[in-house]
């Protein structure tokens, strides 16, 4: 695994953890979003990282001035992977917004670079075609909060070329996360795969009706020892990528539960800006959920 220099394309909810991430192990590292006023938002929650990495981590201050120095920003695409050998893209949960991103990627990127999105659903074959390099594709899903829950699924597609893979899942640990490799693709790869079932059904007893985010939350959590219900997860992953999967699936199936859902989300919490942790509201206020109190399971 020769990378050195990290482009990371999205400054969203995982895709400037991702950044930071990388950035603490050593990598050189360029923050791509579409404008400059986004990476201005990304650059503020940089200073928030910092803080979870002393206390969770017990980083030092030395550690995370060398963090800052590795990390830079461009709302150019081309500038920003003109020196990447991997390019991580986190953009939305949207194929048509995938796809048309790596169109333009394709035009852009110099010929080493390898491809990897963290996409949480869908398959590297719906993109392969669109990134021009089939074989330096792959997924590298992540999970919310990186650097405690360090967990990395790498998932190639039938043209995958195997050294890439070999070379994706040596940075992977190399970034300090636990590496693990899919053998075929699955939608939703090992971790969706069991919790989206999950997250739909808390949101199909809400959407139906049957009770609350609190009370949903507090069986899951009292049941089984869980640290978070299915609701503060949701607002840790995001509403809009929620939103964007169950929209997915409502228009495939056109189940009415699922276009209950979408229609539920996009009126009670999209439309509002309630999108979860990220803006200080979803099902729970923050930064002090009501989950997190000490009398909540009581």
């Amino acid at each position: 695994m020769t990378f050195k220099n990290v482009t990371i394309a999205g400054s969203g909810v995982l895709g400037y953890q991702i950044a930071f991430q990388t950035a603490f192990h050593g990598f050189q590292v360029t923050v791509y979003d579409i404008n400059d006023a986004v990476l201005e938002k990304a650059k503020a929650k940089f200073s928030i990282m910092s803080d979870a990495f002393k206390k969770d981590l017990n980083a030092t201050q030395k550690q995370l001035d060398k963090t800052f120095e590795n990390l830079s920003y461009t709302s150019n695409l081309t500038e920003a992977v003109k020196d990447a050998d991997l390019l991580i893209e986190a953009v939305p949960e949207n194929p048509k917004i995938k796809i048309e991103f790596y169109n333009m990627l394709a035009k852009v990127a110099p010929k080493k670079t390898v491809f990897a999105t963290n996409s949480s659903t869908l398959l590297p074959s719906h993109f392969a075609e669109a990134t021009g390099r089939p074989s330096k594709f792959l997924a590298l899903h992540f999970a919310n909060s990186i650097w405690i829950h360090n967990t990395a699924e790498i998932m190639g597609h039938s043209a995958t070329d195997p050294k890439v893979f070999n070379d994706v899942v040596d940075f992977a640990k190399a970034i300090g996360m636990l590496a693990l490799p899919l053998y075929k693709e699955q939608p939703g790869y090992i971790l969706n795969s069991l919790l989206v079932p999950l997250l739909s059904a808390a949101t199909s007893l809400l959407v139906s009706e049957v009770s609350d985010p609190e009370t949903i939350d507090k069986t899951w959590m009292k049941a089984t020892g869980a640290p978070v219900g299915p609701f503060g997860i949701l607002d840790i992953v995001g509403i809009t990528t929620a939103y964007n999967i169950d929209k997915i699936a409502a228009e495939k199936t056109k189940d009415d539960l699922k276009l209950k859902t979408v229609a539920f989300l996009k009126e009670n919490y999209i439309d509002k800006n309630k999108l979860g942790v990220a803006t200080g509201e979803g099902f729970y206020k923050y930064p002090n959920p009501t989950y997190k109190e000490t009398d909540f399971l009581k």
